[in-house]
């Protein structure tokens, strides 16, 4: 039975991992799992920025590294994930946060950008999932991965999603497979669908802005990385032992607009 708040949602000598971390909502996420007492991993492309984000962990208090990862290249998620196991041991949460939100509308699409995202939001978190679901299972302590899709895979759209949309799809389909594969393991696996996040990603993305669903007020309007961090930390907590194969959309209260 739980005695306090840190039996239930403390994350104090864990290791979590957030992959694109070094902006938008992943800065969100590692901060709250910070706040709970875990040694956070910044793992990003962007090694500058997310080095600069640990720094600021580090100041306050925290425990956070940063690690380089091109999340398109086999070999630098296999490197990383090495570093990661090396450097403060084995993760007890990856979240998969990653992502390209690049838009092209269908009729323009390209096969090109098709393969990059899918590369990057896809199959980069399928290799992480790989890699650090092994060294979770090799450790016998359980663990948790949280998957970052999108509510646009529950009608928040906008035109020119084929990409990001479909990829999103996929990895909802990695934590329904992962899920049952690592459940013997102790091993949680569930999925958060962030709606409107205003991002340096979002709005840097390329392609036309577009009018769609997404677009329209929702009753608690825009989401906060921080938010979206709180929806992860309760899958990595304690709290949610039992809990796995599920989807949590935080997504400002679309699905009653």
């Amino acid at each position: 039975m739980a005695k306090s708040l840190e039996d239930l949602f403390g994350l104090t000598g864990r290791v979590a991992v957030v992959t694109g971390a070094a902006s938008g909502i992943g800065v969100g996420i590692a901060r709250v799992l910070a706040l709970a007492g875990a040694t956070v991993v910044l793992a990003d492309i962007d090694h500058g920025e997310a080095e600069r984000h640990a720094t600021v962990l580090a100041a306050a208090g925290h425990t956070a590294v940063a690690v380089p990862v091109d999340l398109s290249e086999e070999a630098s998620i296999t490197e990383a994930c090495a570093r990661i196991h090396e450097s403060v041991g084995v993760p007890w949460l990856l979240v998969n946060n990653a992502a390209l939100q690049d838009r092209e509308p269908l009729l323009e699409a390209t096969a090109y950008d098709w393969d990059r995202i899918h590369k990057v939001n896809a199959r980069g978190a399928f290799l992480m999932t790989r890699e650090i679901a092994r060294a979770m299972v090799g450790a016998r302590q359980g663990g948790r991965i949280v998957n970052i899709a999108s509510n646009a895979l529950r009608g928040g759209l906008i035109r020119g999603l084929v990409s990001y949309a479909s990829s999103k799809g996929a990895l909802a389909a990695l934590s329904l497979a992962t899920a049952f594969e690592l459940a013997e393991y102790a091993i949680t696996v569930n999925t958060i669908l962030p709606g409107a996040v205003i991002t340096p990603g979002a709005i840097n993305a390329e392609g036309p802005l577009s009018d769609g669903p997404a677009t329209r007020k929702t009753p608690f309007g825009f989401q906060e990385p921080d938010e979206i961090g709180a929806a992860v930390l309760f899958f990595a907590s304690p709290a949610a032992r039992p809990i796995t194969n599920q989807v949590l959309a935080v997504d400002g209260g679309f699905s009653v607009s």
